[in-house]
């Protein structure tokens, strides 16, 4: 494969040839559907940009729940095509597209009633798993078991003893989101695609009633230019209406934002193997198993605030804590919250008043000529997202294009996956890390692991880990910014690690490591860095102060006592 880096000499070649050529194929949005249809169009042959706002999944693909499942609750609602395609694809990113970022998890679903339950919820679970068994591309996930009490609560000693009579446990599979959406991105340039983050759309570009492209303003150096193509994708998400208005034409659907707030808490506060989903009164509760610790989640609340960093609050916190406190022994405190994160999940307007009935199913629209919308869904179902709006986009191109390929082509770093993990004994023994740092770091780069250990053998002290962040090394803050396309200390501390929701500092102690790190690659003066320093600090602040607010709207105002370090508007 082709150099998929996406450090500076790469986005510098990036905008350089968003501007020199004309091309067949301009995707608006850096998150997971975008990223999927930059790379589907890529490796049709067609030539591709891709423009990003703030950092590749800075949005709501970076905010998700991390999970890769097919989703009990619409099972449960009748929407077995959604369900469906959600397992196809579970399927297809554990066993051949991206096997190094993409694991299975398992959850206990507790049983409250004698008689009916348990008959009802297993003949459900039965399905998702047979479903999953016709539909997989590879091995399956192992099947669901029945457990009584005493055996569920061995599994989770947590559980209050009146909490369950019973459960069933069953699996599905969990990501790390923001890493996953920029491998995309990474594997999509391979192909050739021009990609660019902190690019922002300021217009589009029209003749008579057609778009015929955009114009762009490079948010790092303030340049304006005019990128010029034959279609342009817009995939942005809860910003959809806000995109599609450049156009100066009524959409065909609109986006409706819905917060889904997620809490960290430490893994020893919550005894159990296991993950668990609760039932609530208006949708489910997922604990989720996350290295060191559980996320919680999620909420389901119409959100018409500020779209680029939605905020917490402390009626949010409460609402997670008393949902998961009913099934605990020991009950959660607030003070337990490690850290807190919320995303906007685009829900397409007008089936319902209740968010959590709204669709999460995806429309593909061509409101003017040259213009390609795409709308909804879910994390999971990404690549049929992609697909079905680069489609949309050949239908209106010349000339023969060919079909997708995207189930076929492995992402940047899963090629030889297996083989690497069965030899992570021998690379721990040729680098002088801990296996257990190798595991680790095969889970978050896979081949590429190669990559950032020769960082390390080229200098020793990027193999030591960050300040209060001891599941990262120094090394990958190297990589980041030299390969993955970290301009800025957020990007780092956000989204190539989580140290920012997983450190009880909220990574305010690794900060300045990381900015004289990251300053060394790309060439930051003091001035930067102390600026990057101050301006996380800021954030961090912020955050925590909106998550002692009431409500949404004083959360809100909270959170945007820290602006971007690069301004958006």
């Amino acid at each position: 494969m082709p150099s998929s880096s996406l450090g500076p000499q790469a986005r510098t070649a990036a905008l350089a040839a968003l501007e020199a050529e004309v091309l067949d194929v301009l995707v608006i949005g850096g998150g997971v559907v975008g990223a999927g249809a930059a790379l589907d169009a890529a490796t049709r042959g067609l030539s591709v940009g891709l423009v990003e706002a703030r950092d590749w999944a800075s949005g709501t693909s970076s905010r998700s729940s991390k999970l890769v499942h097919g989703g009990l609750r619409y099972l449960e609602m009748l929407d077995f095509r959604l369900v469906a395609e959600a397992l196809r694809e579970r399927s297809l990113l554990l066993n051949r597209l991206a096997p190094h970022l993409v694991r299975p998890v398992s959850f206990l679903y507790p049983l409250t009633g004698r008689g009916w339950e348990r008959p009802y919820v297993g003949a459900g679970i039965a399905l998702y798993d047979g479903l999953a068994a016709v539909l997989g591309t590879g091995p399956s996930l192992p099947r669901h078991k029945h457990l009584s009490r005493r055996a569920a609560r061995r599994i989770a000693p947590a559980l209050a003893p009146d909490a369950l009579v019973g459960a069933v446990q069953y699996w599905d599979a969990q990501v790390d989101d923001a890493r996953h959406t920029m491998t995309i991105v990474r594997t999509a340039a391979a192909y050739g695609a021009a990609c660019a983050n902190r690019v922002r759309v300021v217009g589009l570009l029209r003749e008579g009633e057609r778009v015929t492209g955009a114009t762009v303003k490079d948010l790092e150096s303030g340049r304006t230019f005019d990128v010029r193509a034959q279609q342009v994708v817009n995939a942005t998400g809860v910003w959809t209406d806000e995109t599609q208005a450049l156009a100066q034409t009524r959409g065909q659907f609109h986006v409706r934002a819905s917060k889904g707030v997620h809490l960290l808490v430490p893994r020893d506060r919550i005894s159990s193997e296991s993950g668990m989903i609760l039932r609530t009164a208006t949708s489910v509760l997922f604990v989720i198993p996350w290295g060191r610790h559980w996320i919680l989640g999620t909420t389901d609340t119409d959100w018409s605030l500020d779209k680029s960093h939605p905020a917490v609050s402390a009626r949010d916190v409460r609402y997670l804590l008393d949902e998961v406190n009913k099934v605990l022994a020991a009950p959660l405190a607030p003070e337990d919250v490690v850290g807190v994160y919320a995303g906007l999940r685009p829900l397409l307007h007008g089936e319902s008043e209740q968010t959590s009935k709204l669709s999460r199913e995806h429309l593909v629209g061509h409101p003017v000529p040259g213009l390609v919308v795409v709308a909804g869904g879910k994390y999971t179902t990404y690549r049929v997202m992609a697909q079905d709006a680069v489609d949309e986009a050949v239908r209106a191109m010349d000339g023969v294009t060919a079909a997708c390929v995207t189930q076929d082509v492995p992402l940047v770093g899963a090629e030889g996956w297996k083989a690497l993990w069965n030899r992570r004994h021998a690379l721990a023994d040729s680098s002088g890390l801990h296996v257990a740092r190798i595991e680790h770091l095969l889970q978050r780069y896979g081949s590429v692991v190669h990559d950032v250990l020769a960082l390390v053998a080229d200098d020793p002290s990027l193999g030591e880990p960050l300040p209060s962040s001891d599941d990262y090394l120094r090394a990958e803050v190297v990589h980041a910014a030299a390969d993955e396309g970290a301009l800025h200390l957020d990007d780092v501390l956000a989204r190539r690690t989580r140290i920012s929701i997983e450190s009880w500092d909220r990574g305010v102690d690794a900060a300045p490591v990381v900015a004289e790190l990251m300053g060394d690659v790309l060439g930051w003066s003091a001035a930067q860095r102390t600026r990057e320093v101050e301006h996380y600090r800021g954030r961090g602040a912020a955050e925590r102060d909106a998550q002692a607010q009431p409500d949404d709207s004083t959360a809100d105002a909270a959170r945007l006592g820290a602006p971007d370090i690069v301004p958006v508007a």
